[in-house]
């Protein structure tokens, strides 16, 4: 029984310290004219690239960033997974194509690119090596 309760907290606390990255653009966009935020669009190749998978998990995955994000970004990641055990739907593919289109049409991996919520760019980057703190003051400096 202790098992249980401590996997139901571990799920519980898993969840509530989670960002939340939109599943679409479109869900991305409507929310940040919804809560006046910028969109944070990360271009990424989550099994393949190598400095996506360390943005990943040195950045987005930090406590520093997914407080930050909470209140003050709306997140979208179109990801270009090559192996076939992570293939998206169509519909994902469709649309992460459409933006690196409009966004990212050099394919620079991982592309970090941030809109207002107009859809215009602010800023762009990628992986730095830099702290989570460090990160957050370079996407900061990028704000209108």
């Amino acid at each position: 029984m202790k098992k249980f309760y401590f996997l139901v907290f571990m799920i519980i606390a898993t969840s509530l310290s989670a960002q939340k990255w939109e599943d679409s653009y479109q869900d991305a966009v409507a929310l940040t004219k919804k809560e006046n935020k910028n969109l944070l669009l990360v271009f990424a190749g989550s099994d393949w690239c190598g400095p996506c998978i360390k943005l990943d998990k040195t950045i987005w995955q930090s406590e520093d960033f997914k407080k930050f994000a909470e209140t003050d970004l709306v997140l979208y990641k179109a990801d270009f997974p090559r192996k076939k055990a992570n293939k998206l739907n169509e519909e994902l593919i469709a649309q992460n194509n459409d933006l690196a289109e409009r966004y990212n049409s050099k394919g620079h991996f991982p592309l970090v690119v941030l809109l207002n919520e107009d859809e215009k760019v602010i800023g762009k980057t990628g992986y730095l090596k830099l702290s989570p703190a460090e990160y957050i003051t370079h996407l900061k400096s990028m704000f209108e």
